[in-house]
C-alpha cells in the first residue's frame, strides 16, 4: 500500500486537503497520514475547521506556533524530519506557501522522499513576501508540481523547469473544488445582521499589519467605504486585531471574530464587493462572481487582474476607494473556467496513484 504523508499547519491548507483527502479515500492502496504543524492555532482558525469539512483530527500533531519565521521554520524543520523517519511515507504531499510547508518540503527532500507541491508555480515577484520565498525553494524540491494556472505552469517554464525531471502539470485549483462541494452547507456567521450586499473585508498580511503606515491607510479606507458605499463586515484575526489596537486605530465597520469555512462562504455568496489582501480570497471572490479589489502592490493570481475581476490598490486610501466604488455590485462571470471547474482534487489523486 503506498503511503502519503501530508503536511497541512494553515486554515487554508485544511480546506484544499479536505477535498483532496476525499480523493485520496476513493482510491485504492493509498494510505494518508496528515500531520498538523499548528501554525494556526486557535479553535476559530484550526480546531473548528476539522469538524466542519469532515476531516479526521490529525495523526500527528506539532503544536508549533509564534515566533519568527525562521524559528517557526527551524522547528517544524525537525518535528517533520523525525514523522518522516517513523512513518517511512513514499510521497510527501505540501499546500501552498506556508512555513508549514517549506519545512515539509525541505525535510523530505534532505531524506530522499519525493514531495508533490500543490499550487505549484504561482509567483509574486515580491522577494519581500516570506510566502514568495517558500514557494519558490518549495517548487524547487518538489518532483510533481501541481498548477492551478496557465500562468503558473508559464512560471516554472520561465525558471527553466522544462529541462528537469520534475513534472509540471496543470490540474486546476483545488479550492473551487471545495467552494462546489461546501457551498450547500453555507451559514451565517451568529448574530450578524446586515443585508445583502455587504463589504466582505479580510486583512492579515504582515506587509499590512505590520507597517503602520500602511495599516492606518487601509483602516481610514475601511472606514470611508463603510460610511459612504455600503456596510463593511470585518472578520478580525487575533493578530490584526492586536496592532489595530496598539497603533490606536478604530474601525469602523462590522467586526467579527474570525469565521469558520461555511461562515465565509456565506459571506462571499451574499456580499456585493470583497476587500482583500489575503491570496485565497482573491479566488473565492472569483468562484461567487464578485468583484475584488485587493490591498497589495503584487498579486500571485495575475489571470483575476487580466480578466478584470480584481483590482489591484496597494494600501493607499483613495486608491483603495476609488476600486470599491468601481467594481462594487459588479458581476463576475467565468466564463472561460480559469481554475478548472472544480476536478482538481480528483486529478491529484489520480496523479498520485500512478507516480512512484
Amino acid at each position: 500500500m503506498k503511503r502519503i504523508l501530508t503536511i497541512i499547519g494553515a486554515r487554508p491548507q485544511f480546506v484544499k486537503a479536505s477535498v483532496v483527502s476525499k480523493a485520496l479515500q476513493r482510491v485504492a492502496e493509498m494510505e494518508e497520514i496528515v500531520l498538523h504543524t499548528g501554525q494556526h492555532f486557535d479553535e476559530n482558525m484550526s480546531g473548528v475547521f476539522f469538524e466542519q469539512l469532515g476531516i479526521p483530527r490529525p495523526d500527528i500533531q506539532l503544536n508549533v506556533h509564534g515566533g519568527t519565521h525562521g524559528s517557526m521554520t527551524g522547528r517544524m524543520l525537525i518535528e517533520i524530519e523525525q514523522a518522516i523517519i517513523c512513518h517511512k511515507p513514499d510521497r510527501l504531499l505540501v499546500y501552498g506557501d506556508t512555513n508549514s510547508t517549506l519545512a515539509g518540503a525541505l525535510a523530505a527532500a534532505k531524506l530522499h522522499v519525493p514531495v508533490a507541491h500543490v499550487e505549484a508555480g504561482l509567483r509574486s515577484f515580491n522577494m519581500r513576501m516570506p510566502e514568495e520565498i517558500n514557494r519558490i525553494l518549495t517548487d524547487q524540491v518538489s518532483d510533481l508540481l501541481f498548477c492551478p494556472t496557465d500562468a503558473a505552469i508559464s512560471n516554472l517554464h520561465d525558471e527553466g523547469f522544462g529541462n528537469k525531471l520534475a513534472q509540471v502539470l496543470k490540474v486546476g485549483d483545488v479550492m473551487q473544488d471545495a467552494a462546489i462541494f461546501f457551498s450547500p452547507r453555507a451559514a451565517p456567521p451568529a448574530g450578524l445582521a446586515v443585508r445583502d450586499g455587504f463589504i466582505l473585508a479580510t486583512l492579515h498580511r504582515a506587509e499590512n499589519t505590520d507597517d503602520p503606515e500602511r495599516l492606518r491607510d487601509i483602516v481610514c479606507a475601511i472606514n470611508k467605504v463603510h460610511g459612504e458605499v455600503a456596510p463593511v463586515v470585518l472578520p478580525l484575526h487575533p493578530r490584526t486585531r492586536n496592532a489595530i489596537s496598539q497603533a490606536g486605530l478604530n474601525v469602523e465597520a462590522h467586526l467579527i471574530e474570525p469565521v469558520g469555512y461555511f461562515e465565509m462562504l456565506w459571506l462571499l455568496a451574499h456580499s456585493g464587493l470583497v476587500l482583500t489582501d489575503s491570496g485565497g480570497v482573491q479566488k473565492e471572490a472569483y468562484f461567487f462572481g464578485k468583484p475584488c479589489v485587493t490591498m497589495r502592490d503584487q498579486t500571485e493570481w495575475v489571470e483575476l487582474i487580466e480578466q478584470g475581476a480584481n483590482e489591484l490598490a496597494g494600501a493607499n486610501t483613495q486608491a483603495i476607494e476609488r476600486a470599491v466604488k468601481r467594481n462594487y455590485a459588479r458581476k463576475i462571470v467565468d466564463s472561460v473556467h480559469l481554475y478548472g471547474g472544480g476536478t482538481a482534487a480528483a486529478q491529484i489523486a489520480n496523479i498520485l496513484t500512478q507516480v512512484g
